[in-house]
């Protein structure tokens, strides 16, 4: 697959490194239905890790472990019709926070899996990932482009750094605030917009995190809002009834 994409997309690629442990990736579910999961060699990846960057000098990192094979969970047949979560995302963002935690730079994951049966009845939004076991190739198109992480302490600012308080908005679930990335900006003056529609088992919502947030129904309306926002307009001016200002007491 990684060779696929040099052929075809003229992708620049190093060279790779197998584990010298086994990672024993581990799936959970929590009591909210959440996916999560454990890493217990996690010092195995980080060795792997370590090397691609000061041998190779990797600029981004690809990741394919081993998952367990879950076929016929409740969870996996949800998942595969588009209506629950994703079994692997909680154990994939441990193995790509832990690299990017740690060596500051881009990672992702794709989980290794045997090929499951053939449905025709599949959801549309996980049709993709049934074509191939690895998903590898878009991990490597994603990570041709992923930004550079910098330290602005040790590292001059280049003409095209995105710092944090250049942000102006910031679109997310509106069940799923608690992330550090949104605790983070909700300090600063960038817009949070949480979209109902996009329901999730987290029960992080703006309101029970004390989140000041412009709640919308559907990823169309964040758009708008985006536009609006840009634009330098206030949303509020766009609803059938807008409230007279009021006089300060």
């Amino acid at each position: 697959a990684a060779d696929a994409t040099r052929a075809t997309l003229g992708l620049n690629l190093t060279d790779y490194i197998i584990t010298d442990a086994p990672l024993e990736v581990q799936l959970q579910q929590s009591e909210s239905g959440a996916s999560w999961g454990t890493i217990a060699n996690s010092d195995s990846l980080l060795r792997a890790a370590e090397t691609l960057i000061d041998k190779a000098k990797a600029e981004a990192i690809a990741v394919v472990a081993r998952f367990p094979d879950d076929e016929g969970s409740t969870a996996l047949e949800l998942y595969r019709y588009g209506q629950g979560v994703d079994p692997l995302a909680g154990a994939e963002a441990v193995i790509s926070h832990l690299i990017v935690k740690t060596f500051q730079v881009p990672c992702a994951h794709a989980p290794a899996l045997l090929p499951l049966p053939l449905d025709p009845n599949l959801s549309p939004r996980s049709a993709a990932e049934e074509i191939g076991y690895t998903f590898l190739p878009c991990v490597l198109v994603g990570l041709s482009r992923a930004p550079q992480l910098v330290n602005t302490k040790d590292s001059p600012l280049l003409t095209n750094t995105i710092l944090a308080k250049q942000v102006d908005a910031v679109v997310v679930p509106a069940t799923a605030c608690g992330g550090s990335a949104v605790m983070s900006f909700s300090q600063t003056p960038a817009q949070i917009i949480a979209v109902r529609e996009n329901q999730t088992q987290m029960q992080a919502s703006p309101e029970s995190l004390g989140i000041k947030a412009l709640e919308v129904n559907s990823y169309l309306e964040a758009l708008g809002v985006l536009v609006a926002h840009r634009a330098g307009i206030n949303p509020e001016a766009l609803r059938p009834e807008i409230l007279p200002i009021a006089k300060i007491q």
